[in-house]
């Protein structure tokens, strides 16, 4: 459950319009949350032809989304690394990770299910089994699953202690000056735009990246970064709050289509973590056709 708060700044306005267009959530949702009695004005329900006035307090009640149990999918998957305790896989561009709202098909995990069976850990539960870490949609990498729990809890420890391994290549606007360099600023939800993260105070988490530049060239910087922490789209808010934002990414930069990207130049290229048997293990991809693409346009 999620609850939403917002103080209004404007004169008479009907309630649902008003939420509408300062969140995320779309007109008729916010009907159907008035009615269902999860929008309070000033600690009062109201009904959806109310206005509000400047100073009123607004909350809005998100009830959690009930789950579903994933399906199996026979979609092929690109396994660097597999044993019985977990396996390496290489997402690719366009694949969400796991089901949710308006995905509950073609993700990582429908095609994990297909591929182990009932050989995943549990402890993610039914829409995220195996599941220890996430990339974003449209960023293609490395990522561990695990097989079983034991194993699960053995590697999601190392990524709550840090020293779990995972580099990341990009390519960002401008020329950045530093060779490298260190961001710290904590990560949470963007107190308007509820679908996208921000570099903020409030309701937020300490957020740590790394970056070198491995190469600059007109109007753009091509960088590796290391995550210290694993935060919702992470490089991408830090890189947009340093000034760089990441090329082609559209939610956090500026508008403007890079056609032959189709989304952010980011790509998780190295994770390296000690196996459940002790042995510290490394793996490393190589970088998408688009983005060697990319590379040669911009020289």
């Amino acid at each position: 459950m999620e609850e939403i708060k917002i103080l209004s700044d404007c004169g008479a306005e009907r309630i649902d319009a008003f939420i509408a267009e300062k969140t995320d959530i779309s007109r008729s949702r916010v009907v159907k949350l008035i009615e269902n009695g999860e929008v309070t004005v000033n600690g009062q329900r109201v009904n959806k032809k109310a206005s509000v006035r400047a100073g009123d307090e607004i909350i809005v009640i998100m009830p959690d989304a009930v789950p579903l149990e994933a399906k199996a999918e026979n979609i092929p998957l690109d396994i660097i690394y597999e044993d019985d305790e977990l396996l390496v896989v290489n997402k690719p561009k366009g694949m969400v990770v796991h089901p949710a709202a308006a995905n509950y098909d073609g993700t990582l995990v429908n095609a994990l299910l297909a591929h182990c069976g009932n050989s995943l850990s549990g402890i993610g539960g039914v829409m995220r089994p195996g599941i220890l870490h996430r990339i974003d949609k449209n960023t293609r990498g490395l990522l561990m699953v695990a097989k079983n729990d034991s194993s699960h809890q053995f590697l999601a420890q190392q990524i709550k202690e840090h020293s779990f391994t995972r580099e990341y290549e990009a390519v960002v606007y401008g020329n950045v000056k530093n060779d490298s360099g260190r961001v710290d600023a904590p990560i949470g939800r963007h107190p308007i735009k509820r679908k996208q993260m921000a570099v903020t105070d409030k309701n937020s988490k300490n957020a740590v990246t790394h970056y070198e530049v491995i190469d600059r060239y007109d109007g753009f910087t091509h960088i590796r970064c290391r995550l210290e922490t694993g935060r919702t789209h992470q490089i991408r808010v830090h890189m947009a709050y340093i000034g760089h934002p990441v090329a082609g990414d559209e939610v956090y930069g500026p508008r403007k289509v890079i056609k032959e990207l189709s989304g952010q130049c980011l790509h998780a290229k190295k994770i390296g973590f000690v196996h459940p048997n002790g042995k510290y293990m490394e793996f490393e991809s190589e970088l998408p056709e688009y983005f060697k693409g990319f590379l040669e346009r911009i020289k």
